[in-house]
């Protein structure tokens, strides 16, 4: 879901909005949209960093000053400072990941599905724990949504999922694909990491990060606009781009 805040003023002044999800504000089209890049659930940056949030809060309200629109959306420049050292300890996964495949020719869906079928006793104990789980935007079970995003990374086509775009069905078989590996990692014994750091530990050690960063040129060079959309978008966060 896209974290956004919103501040109406008098009737008939524009709402302006700060949004962690691109591709969900380009598909609203409100009249004035700051994107940023922060953890979702942290629209205005860091906690307790009130420079960086007085900076986001006016960059967004300075949007309604604009007469350019009707539809605004501008990137806010700044991220927002790595995770305190102390935040970052305790991530140490219980298990020993087989490592990405690293050279073209390997089966980049092979090596997601054996990482899966390690994680998988801890993503079972993180639902149990839960009662529940963030799995299942996209509508097709992790075995389905897998084959899905390596047909599309073969270059075959791809049919969406029931009910959606094919740029939807991307979107949110690669967040279920994330979602499920950060839900095994939080079962891990050992403490809970911060979010930098599992991010950071599932772009740049999982061969599912991995499977996503190859998607990410076939999407951004795809006929289908949304695609091309996606890539620029919520494909991959901007603090994980330097990976591609």
């Amino acid at each position: 879901m896209s974290a956004v805040a919103h501040y109406i003023e008098e009737e008939g002044v524009p709402t302006t909005g700060i949004s962690l999800v691109r591709e969900n504000t380009l598909a609203m089209r409100p009249p004035r949209a700051l994107w940023v890049s922060f953890e979702l659930g942290r629209p205005f940056g860091a906690p307790h960093d009130t420079g960086l949030q007085g900076r986001t809060l006016r960059a967004a309200l300075a949007l309604l000053e604009r007469t350019d629109g009707p539809v605004i959306l501008e990137d806010f420049g700044e991220d927002a400072p790595p995770s305190a050292p102390e935040e970052m300890e305790g991530l140490a996964c219980p298990v020993p990941l087989p490592r990405p495949p690293v050279d073209a020719t390997s089966d980049p869906v092979a090596a997601v599905a054996a990482e899966m079928a390690v994680l998988a006793p801890w993503y079972e104990l993180a639902v149990t724990g839960r009662g529940g789980s963030t799995v299942g935007l996209c509508g097709l079970n992790m075995p389905a949504a897998l084959a899905f995003l390596g047909t599309l990374l073969a270059g075959d086509a791809a049919p969406p999922a029931q009910g959606l775009s094919l740029a939807q069905t991307v979107r949110f078989a690669t967040e279920d694909l994330r979602n499920w590996y950060l839900e095994a990692a939080s079962a891990r014994p050992g403490g809970s990491a911060a979010p930098r750091a599992l991010a950071d530990w599932f772009w740049g050690e999982t061969a599912a990060g991995r499977l996503i960063l190859r998607l990410h040129p076939v999407c951004a060079a795809s006929p289908d606009r949304a695609l091309r959309a996606l890539a620029r978008g919520a494909l991959v966060p901007r603090t994980q781009q330097h990976r591609i």
